[in-house]
């Protein structure tokens, strides 16, 4: 299932530590208690463990995998009442956590990137999410404008979270190791509440620049939106990897402003 257990207990206590708890205000008692924390893919507890020694926080888990959820009911009866056995992708987070909630996990390479959109797509309940990764889509989603690394992913993401890249894991504190190296990164809720265009029509726009990356923006938009009638922007001779949040932002009000 693309999962690889982590068995290093100090890299799992590090993850761990690398995101923050705190409290918030129960909206039906008014008291105050720690945030809920949703671990995805919670495997056989390595990272459950330290979780649940912290009282700054209510662990919660989604696990697919039938055999893991026995185990973890087995050897962690406590966590059992807040562990969902189902898909984390199709969970409706909304009714599950209506006060918010903080994402962590070492996620399955394979669905990693479908993690970050479900993360994206919850964005007003997210306010943080700490996760290990392939260590090629860490550094993906944190580079800046101008790598050749910098995606999709990484505009959409970088336009609502600050991203870190917190620290690279080695293949060998794995069980079976992988073939490459993993990363953790952080991902932190910036000020925007909401972007100064379309935020569907940017989305568009973003995924219509980095549909033929070598092409010039132009040619990119001109096979999604047609050829806006001849009319021609700043940025229509330079290349997705090179535009920032902000021209995606500039360029979609373009596009909105232009397409026919």
């Amino acid at each position: 299932m693309g999962q690889h257990f982590l068995v290093d207990l100090n890299i799992a206590r590090k993850i761990c530590d690398s995101l923050s708890g705190g409290l918030r205000t129960d909206a039906a008692t008014g008291e105050q208690r720690p945030v809920d924390v949703l671990e995805v893919g919670c495997g056989m507890g390595v990272l459950t463990q330290f979780l649940l020694q912290r009282d700054d926080v209510v662990t919660w888990g989604a696990e697919i995998d039938t055999e893991s959820v026995e185990y973890l009911h087995v050897h962690y009866p406590q966590f059992t009442p807040r562990l969902m056995e189902g898909d984390f992708l199709k969970m409706d987070l909304r009714s599950l956590f209506p006060e918010g909630l903080k994402v962590i996990g070492n996620f399955p390479y394979n669905i990693s990137s479908q993690i970050f959109f479900k993360v994206l797509e919850y964005r007003d309940l997210i306010p943080e999410c700490v996760g290990m990764i392939q260590k090629e889509v860490a550094v993906r989603l944190a580079e800046p404008p101008g790598s050749k690394e910098y995606g999709i992913l990484s505009v959409l993401l970088q336009a609502w979270y600050d991203i870190e890249y917190l620290f690279t894991v080695g293949e060998k504190v794995f069980n079976p190791p992988p073939k490459v190296k993993s990363a953790v990164i952080r991902l932190k809720r910036n000020g925007v509440k909401q972007l100064d265009c379309d935020e569907q029509l940017f989305v568009k726009v973003v995924k219509a620049s980095f549909g033929q990356r070598r092409k010039m923006i132009r040619n990119s938009l001109k096979s999604v939106f047609g050829d806006f009638g001849g009319a021609e922007h700043e940025f229509f001779t330079r290349r997705a990897e090179q535009l920032s949040v902000a021209d995606f932002v500039n360029l979609t009000n373009w596009v909105a402003e232009h397409r026919q």
